[in-house]
Order: C-alpha cells, then structure tokens, then sequence
C-alpha cells in the first residue's frame, strides 16, 4: 500500500515556540492507519504540546498536518472533530451533574423538531458501548461513577462524534491495575475495528505492551521511531532522560518513635449528609511513609482535606506532633509545619497567571522569610528561595519571573515539590506526587523524598502508582468506602494482590 495512503496522521516539520521556549523543533511524526501509536517522552519534551497542535487547540508557527493523506490546517478543535480526530484529555471533561447520557450528546445533540431526540442518542451509544466493550449505565449521574467509568465516557463522547483517529493524553494515570487491563481490552476493541490511536503515557512497561510503534521526543525533537520488540524499558529511558529506568524502591528502616501525625476515629459526613469517612485511625511517625492506596473515589481525597482542615471532622481528633489540631484553620495547621502537595496543582497547588517566584512560597507566605512585615512579602527573599528551587527541582523555566502558565505540566508539578520539600515542613501529605512527570523527575522526586524521610520527615503518600506506593512506603493502607480495610506490608504484596484489596475482591 502506498505510504502517503496507509497513513493516519503525518506530521511534517512542526514548530512551536512560547515565549523563552521552543516546545516542538521541527518534529516529524507518521502514525499508520489501524495502529496503536505511543508518544514518549521527559515533561517539557513537547508531548502535550504536539498532540494540541494536531487536535486544533495550538496553531503550529511551522509545518504541516495530513490526515489520511489531505492537507489540513485546524483553527480549533471542531476542525479536527469534522475530519475524525477526537482527544480524551488527561484531566476529563465532564459535567458532574449530568446523566452520562447528557455528557455524551452534550454539544451533539440529535434534533427532534426543536427538542432533543435521547431515545436516538441512547440507541446509538448502546451500539458503541456493545461495539468496543465500553459498557456503562446512561442513566447514571456522573458525580457517582468510578475514574475508569469516567474515562470510558470520554473514548464513548469521542466515537459519538465520529473519531477514527483517538489521541489519549496519559490515559493510565489514574487507573487501578484493574481498570489499566479493561482499558486496554477497549483499545484492543477499537483497533480490531480499524481505530488509530495515539498515546502519551509515562509507564514504559505499558507502552511496551500494549503499542505498535513508539516514537521518543527530547528537548523538542523527535530522536527515535521504534518497535517495541526491538527495545527494552531501560532502552527507553536512556532515549528519553538518558539513564537507566529508576524504580522507587525503599526498605532500609529509618521509623523513629516520634509521631508526625495522628489521626484518631475520625468521621466526616459531607453537605448533604453523606458519610465520606467512618472511624479512620493511623499514625505516621518522623522517618516514615505512610501510603494509602485506594480506587479514586472512596475517601482519600475526603482524609486529606480532613487532616488539612478545608473540611471538618464530624467525630474523632487530628494531632501534629502531639497538638491536637482538630479545631485549627489550615493556615495555622500549615505554619505548624503541616506540608502539602496536592491531588490537583492547577485547582489547589499554583496561581497560573502569577509568576514562578510568587507561586514559590504559596502556602508559606506568612512565615519567615517570605513576610517582611505583617502586611508585606519580602519579594528579594521570596525570589532568592524560588531561585533556589527552581535549581535544586530543575523546574525548566526561563526565569522566576516567567508566569505559571508558560511551564508544561510536570515543571509545574516539580514546583509544587520543591516548594515544599524546600521549606521543610514536617508531616508532609503528599497526594499523586509523581503524577504527570516523566521517569527522570519521577526519580528525582523519589530520591527527594527517601533523603527527606532519613532526616526524619513524616510522609502520609496518596498514589495511583500501585508501584510508587509498594516502593516507598513503609506501611499501607487500604481504603475503600471511606474505611481502612487493611494494613498491609509493601514488602509482602504483590500488585495484584493490593487491586484486589482496593476493589473489596480480597476482604
């Protein structure tokens, strides 16, 4: 067949610069009709940024972009919508309070006359969800559903559109080893039916499984085009960081008898009046890991904001280093030394529109050094601190002057890192650290965080990296309907093993 024909998606010397940096550098891309096409590579290494260009989100400043062999040039997402290009987005789109049905046709609505025709729009999702295995309850409202079913209604509104070319930005991120299997069990449905998928993912050994074809991007440029039976994981990462694979491995003791943190029968029962926790109870001493593992959903987040004091506890008690905080704000939590990196950085971690340095000290800008007085911020400290995050964390940016937004994704989440790792603060929570990042900063954060802990700091670590959470942790808890259901020995569990607790499989 000729070439130009049987390819998909052919992107030819694409450019992209931002202001002090130069995020695509004449990068050329083929991807085949009917394959499963991965995109790998360190954060700021362009991935994100090639991806928007080809769904119509950035106009290219070079190139150009073939779809099935035509010439195209997208001014937004529609463009690429009406020649067969859908994106599920890592962070997905969906409005919590509607039916899943409503999600789906949001936007696409079949008329009848000038209403709505569901009976139509849910015949034609029952024929995709039986079609590609994504099967789901129209009827339910999205606030209620699981991550994994999240995520099958994002692929679902995408073929409701009529894409035959699916981009998938990190789509195993938040997903259980469970949901990781059924996802790819979708992918292979899609294929068998001659859908082309693209894929950027951080975890080599799922690359490995389940692409066709691998490209690597560093620095802005295509370095490789590889088989994935021709190359290994390590062979992988020295393309990408080049270094060896790092893996989050921990077990030298290093517990001391001090407790950091202490939760105690906690319960809290959210504005409507649900329970989201029943009798928490744990300790995390100076020197250790605390992990918690769980499906997304069944009180972790609900546990972070309890012992932070965004939301209040209902019974039972919080103590840092044996105060009993229970009572306290989050400010005066937080200037007791309480550190936080959290689940989601753009809603809770980061002012986008502020510079680096201005985000440097968010959470620590009433205490020493950052306050020169009660009223005024010590901008030459603060610029000297972010200074010296930006180095220690190599956060790639142009200068501590450069707005948030102008950093990619993982240079924001190294930011979040260090800012807290920087100012020391004992316990720390760290909610999904290495989320986003590539396998080089993942490491870096990893060995930041094992240095920390042989200086004696606390760690409560939330992950849905069940190897993360097995590496670094000392001790494991599962959580499941807003229960601890088990504690468990990282060293004596296996992956599989650790979904089982978390699906309620092995109670």
């Amino acid at each position: 067949m000729d070439e130009q024909v049987s390819a998909a998606v052919r992107l030819q010397g694409i450019s992209k610069r931002f202001p002090g940096v130069v995020a695509n550098d004449d990068i050329d891309l083929m991807v085949e009709s009917g394959e499963i096409h991965a995109i790998c590579g360190e954060n700021g290494a362009g991935k994100s940024t090639l991806m928007k260009i080809l769904y119509g989100m950035q106009p290219p400043d070079e190139g150009r972009i073939e779809v099935l062999g035509e010439e195209r040039a997208f001014s937004s997402p529609k463009d690429a919508i009406d020649v067969g290009i859908g994106m599920v987005h890592q962070h997905f789109m969906l409005a919590d309070n509607l039916t899943v049905l409503e999600n789906v046709i949001l936007g696409a609505e079949p008329p009848k006359g000038p209403m709505i025709d569901f009976a139509a729009a849910r015949s034609r999702l029952e024929e995709l969800g039986e079609a590609y295995g994504l099967e789901l309850d129209f009827d339910d409202m999205v606030e209620a559903l699981e991550v994994g079913e999240r995520q099958r209604i994002e692929i679902i509104k995408i073929l409701y559109r009529g894409a035959r070319i699916l981009i998938l930005d990190e789509p195993t991120a938040v997903l259980v080893p469970q949901e990781v299997e059924e996802l790819f069990r979708n992918m292979a449905e899609l294929k068998a039916e001659g859908h082309t998928i693209i894929f950027i993912d951080h975890k080599l050994d799922e690359v490995l499984a389940v692409a066709d074809t691998i490209t690597v991007l560093r620095q802005g440029r295509s370095v490789a085009t590889v088989k994935p039976q021709d190359v290994t994981a390590q062979d992988l990462a020295e393309l990408m960081v080049g270094s060896e694979l790092p893996t989050p491995e921990t077990r030298e003791v290093t517990i001391t008898d001090r407790v950091a943190v202490e939760v105690e029968n906690v319960s809290a029962v959210d504005e409507v009046g649900v329970v989201r926790l029943r009798n928490v109870s744990f300790e995390v001493h100076c020197g250790e890991i605390v992990g918690v593992a769980g499906v997304e959903g069944n009180g972790q987040a609900e546990l972070v904001e309890v012992i932070l004091g965004i939301a209040p506890a209902t019974e039972g008690s919080i103590r840092l280093h044996g105060d009993d905080v229970t009572g306290w704000s989050v400010r005066r939590r937080r200037e007791a030394g309480l550190g936080y990196i959290p689940e989601d950085r753009h809603r809770r971690g980061l002012l986008l529109p502020a510079p680096v340095w201005e985000n440097s000290i968010l959470g620590h800008q009433t205490r020493p050094p950052f306050l020169r007085s009660r009223l005024w911020i010590d901008e030459e400290a603060s610029k000297a601190h972010a200074a010296d995050v930006v180095e220690r964390f190599d956060v790639r940016t142009p200068g501590v002057n450069t707005q948030m937004h102008a950093l990619s994704g993982g240079n924001q989440q190294k930011l979040v890192v260090g800012r807290e790792m920087a100012t020391r603060s004992n316990p720390l929570i760290a909610a999904h650290p290495t989320r986003g990042i590539d396998v080089g900063s993942q490491a870096a954060v990893w060995e930041d965080l094992r240095r920390a802990r042989a200086d004696g700091l606390g760690v409560l670590l939330l992950s849905a990296d069940l190897e993360e959470l097995i590496g670094l942790s000392d001790t494991l808890l599962v959580m499941l309907r807003g229960e601890i259901v088990a504690r468990l020995d990282p060293s004596r569990i296996t992956l599989r093993e650790l979904g089982a607790y978390m699906t309620g499989a092995a109670a």
